[in-house]
């Protein structure tokens, strides 16, 4: 039987479905504004880590000053939150799996590459930040997933040996990251296949959302 004594849970695509919201944001943002010439494929394949890093990858490392940086960043999204808001919501079974945990006392972070602006949009709108005392954001990290630091910080916080942590993620790099930290985790379909996760050895399980069978089996 599986047994962990803290869960740390991404933002984006693990909390709520809203990573086709940043695709179609960045997207815009890249091409129409900076005339980047990417499809959305292209985008997707792009857009983990910081923002400042999304974009340093695609224009180069000095193409933007740290202040244009964050100007576009900041742009980018307000457009999400624009878009999204209307549609916000936790994925299914996700509120019924953190009331059970937080009065199993489980305790609980978040970890993400996301900025506080946006953390602060998902916890504050759909009322959760009761359940993490310990939230880890862009700005808290030098070193963006797959290096580990976002979940190691989340551990330490959280008073918690890494390897007894369970990460909630839906992308490879997070999965990666999590790998690198030295815990276990459960993979979101959300945005990438099943198999994109195949090659991953800590994964416990794929799920498609929080009522999916394969998560109670997980823990047997």
């Amino acid at each position: 039987m599986h047994s962990f004594g803290a869960y740390i849970f991404d933002l984006n695509g693990t909390l709520v479905d809203d990573m086709q919201y940043h695709v179609t944001a960045w997207h815009r943002l890249l091409n129409d504004k900076l005339g980047a010439r990417l499809t959305e494929e292209e985008v997707k394949r792009q857009m983990y880590g910081k923002n400042s890093e999304v974009m340093a990858r695609i224009f180069g490392q000095d193409h933007f000053t740290k202040e244009e940086a964050d100007r576009l960043s900041f742009e980018k999204e307000k457009k999400y939150q624009e878009a999204f808001l209307p549609h916000l919501k936790l994925i299914a079974g996700l509120d019924a799996f953190l009331e059970s945990s937080y009065r199993r006392g489980i305790p609980m972070a978040i970890g993400s590459a996301a900025i506080p602006f946006n953390i602060d949009f998902v916890l504050d709108h759909l009322h959760l930040r009761h359940y993490f005392p310990v939230i880890v954001s862009a700005d808290d990290v030098r070193h963006s997933k797959p290096d580990p630091e976002t979940y190691l910080k989340s551990a330490a916080g959280l008073n918690i040996k890494p390897e007894a942590c369970l990460v909630f993620e839906d992308a490879p790099k997070g999965v990666e990251a999590a790998l690198h930290a030295g815990m276990r985790a459960v993979a979101l379909t959300t945005m990438h296949d099943e198999g994109e996760f195949a090659a991953y050895s800590n994964v416990l399980c794929c799920i498609h959302d929080y009522t999916d069978p394969a998560l109670a089996q997980a823990f047997l």
